[in-house]
């Protein structure tokens, strides 16, 4: 029979990218994850996994097993899940500046890393509103973009702002057309006060409720917006548009682990945004 515990670690490691980040997600250590999934590897007869020291992927069996191991898990979740009360309840807010384009890649691996018993509320939104929300303790985890200062919350990784947008369609244009999500956006703010050090005129053009809105805005030739290069997923136009570079800024999760189950769900979250982010690094 096989383990299923060493089946879903193989899983995290296909989903997230790497041995350590799997770890992370299940709070062990790597040579834990190493050593149960060479374990499965010798039950199966077969190698799953192609390691060395910049990657780890799976091989050609590896590939074929995963659909299978991902509808064995599935079947063994869907067995334990027929009570009526969840295990666990979490509610988690996310800022639409840090996901971006890349929401749907972002909650796949928030699902896949996540425990099948637990009820998820999920809130999207600007960082400062999640920020009050969690204060006042309507949400138990949040992942926000801290521009500057503070010291609280665990880093998950940095990010670099980027200007976006079609530069063909601004040609000598002034004052410049911004688009933004509108205050209290902290991207926002970032990206005026660069424009207004460098004595660079501007107006807001288009003000969205969230980043897809906004990307859709300033594909259709609405303005030029700043952006998270994850969420973005586009290059910079700054340069051929003369505008300053802006400063990378921290994704931050804060999260009250209260017991050991939330604990684990709060460090499956921190793993799959790193991984993702990590991931969006490796592509520029």
């Amino acid at each position: 029979m096989l383990d299923l515990e060493s089946v879903r670690l193989f899983v995290l490691t296909v989903d997230l990218g790497g041995l350590t980040r799997a770890a992370e997600a299940v709070g062990t250590t790597q040579p834990v994850v190493s050593q149960r999934i060479k374990a499965l590897e010798g039950q199966l007869g077969t190698q799953l996994l192609e390691r060395s020291p910049r990657f780890v992927r799976p091989t050609a069996a590896g590939t074929a097993f995963l659909a299978r191991a991902r509808a064995l898990l599935a079947a063994h979740d869907a067995a334990i899940g027929f009570r009526e009360a969840p295990a666990l309840h979490l509610r988690l807010g996310i800022s639409d500046h840090v996901m971006g384009a890349a929401a749907g890649t972002l909650l796949r691996r928030l699902r896949a890393v996540l425990p099948p018993d637990l009820r998820l509320e999920l809130k999207v939104s600007l960082s400062q509103p999640l920020r009050t929300a969690f204060e006042q303790g309507e949400l138990d985890s949040i992942i926000i973009r801290r521009e500057a200062g503070g010291g609280d919350g665990e880093v998950l990784g940095s990010e670099p702002l980027i200007w976006c947008g079609d530069p063909t369609t601004l040609p000598g244009t002034s004052p410049l057309p911004i688009a933004s999500l509108g205050e209290p956006c902290g991207v926002r703010a970032t990206a005026l006060r660069a424009l207004e050090r460098d004595n660079i005129p501007w107006y807001e053009s288009f003000i969205a409720g969230s980043s897809s809105a906004l990307l859709a805005g300033i594909s259709a030739g609405f303005g030029i917006a700043p952006m998270g290069q994850f969420g973005a997923a586009s290059h910079d136009v700054g340069p051929l548009l003369g505008l300053p570079r802006l400063p990378a800024s921290n994704i931050v999760l804060l999260g009250r682990a209260a017991g050991q189950a939330r604990a684990k769900a709060i460090n499956a979250i921190a793993a799959s945004v790193r991984a993702a982010l990590a991931a969006a690094a490796g592509g520029r």
